[in-house]
């Protein structure tokens, strides 16, 4: 009984077995060849950052750009070099980038007025045309962007352009000067320069004195040549006054410049030391009375007169003149003495009080006052 019923277990347990490899469970499915291979994921990967360096960070000053191109002959645009030279009689047009661009050029050309020098605002870029050149024109030509909110507008120092343009004539190396003999005051807490500029970069240029008759050096320590400057005293002295020229030698030619007269001065820098005089303190009606303002100060500074006197609101008629001139004070300095004389004429009661002047420099003003009474 035993043997037969282990026998039914062992032939129930073959039949399981050709069953189950037959057909296969419902919540299985044959394998396909190479699906035991190892699939990807479908995990997203974290993108890599490229690490930066330090002084990248720390350098986060947007970089300068040139907005300048040179307009050609053929119709295409180029930008221009920091150094040009070009033969005098050219058109030079230029053209910045920008709806808001404006433009620096040699102060010769607004001097005068030149109607050869035309300045235009487009669209998208501002124009700079300048026709019939000549070797006076050599300079600097410079554009930049402006940032404007409203009303105020502002440089841009991130779009600029600029070139350094000579114009060679022949017959020309120095750029021509308006005058034969020009004055060069020597201050010593400030630059000064013989603005012996020349038309051909290559040029070899020297500075001399007139008397006594010598070569002045470049030595690079004490004075310095800028081909687009001139000759720069860095630190003027009283014993470099004098009387000086430059020479120019290029292509086998050479030529002398205008003359420099150089004038060391030792005036104080700052608002204008004024003083006020009139010509008598207490006046008879009929009388006619003058006050004077008067200015000492650096040579190259001018000073601008304003006056308030007893009789203007009346509109009571005065002359007013405005003069000044140099005056050498011992030792090669030199001042300017500026003054401002008001004159009245048949003194009544209304011209008697205060006589109040004010004199105002580039670095400020200085007001003085005195007053005038009948007698």
């Amino acid at each position: 009984m035993k043997v037969w019923l282990l026998l039914g277990l062992l032939l129930v347990h073959e039949a399981l077995q050709d069953v189950a490899g037959q057909h296969p469970p419902k919540n299985k499915r044959p394998k396909e060849q190479g699906e035991n291979r190892i699939k990807p994921t479908n995990k997203k990967a974290k993108p890599k950052v490229p690490k930066t360096k330090d002084r990248d960070s720390a350098d986060s000053t947007p970089k300068s750009q040139s907005i300048m191109m040179q307009a050609m002959d053929n119709g295409r645009f180029q930008k221009p070099g920091a150094v040009m030279s070009l033969t005098a009689g050219q058109t030079v047009e230029l053209r910045c980038k920008g709806s808001r661009v404006e433009w620096s050029y040699p102060a010769y050309l607004d001097t005068f007025k030149d109607s050869r020098l035309s300045v235009k605002q487009n669209e998208r870029y501002g124009q700079l045309t300048l026709a019939n050149s000549t070797s006076a024109d050599t300079g600097e030509f410079s554009c930049w962007g402006q940032l404007c909110n409203g009303y105020i507008c502002r440089r841009d120092e991130t779009r600029t352009g600029s070139t350094y343009i000579f114009f060679t004539e022949k017959g020309e190396l120095f750029v021509p000067s308006t005058s034969y003999f020009d004055v060069v005051y020597l201050n010593p807490d400030r630059q000064a320069v013989v603005p012996c500029r020349v038309t051909v970069p290559s040029a070899k240029v020297t500075l001399h004195r007139e008397f006594p008759a010598k070569e002045i050096p470049a030595n690079g320590t004490d004075i310095v040549y800028d081909m687009k400057r001139g000759f720069v005293y860095l630190q003027p002295q009283s014993h470099h006054q004098g009387v000086v020229y430059c020479k120019a030698e290029a292509g086998g030619k050479s030529q002398i410049s205008v003359k420099y007269q150089l004038l060391y001065v030792e005036v104080p820098s700052g608002p204008p030391s004024t003083t006020i005089l009139a010509s008598s303190n207490k006046v008879n009606g009929g009388d006619d009375i003058s006050v004077l303002c008067t200015v000492l100060g650096e040579p190259d500074v001018e000073v601008e007169f304003r006056w308030i006197f007893p009789g203007q609101k009346d509109e009571r008629p005065v002359t007013i003149q405005d003069t000044w001139r140099l005056i050498h004070q011992g030792l090669g300095h030199t001042t300017r003495i500026s003054q401002s004389v008001i004159t009245v004429e048949d003194f009544e009661t209304i011209d008697a009080g205060y006589y109040i002047c004010t004199a105002q420099n580039l670095r400020g003003q200085t007001t003085v006052a005195t007053t005038v009474e009948f007698s």
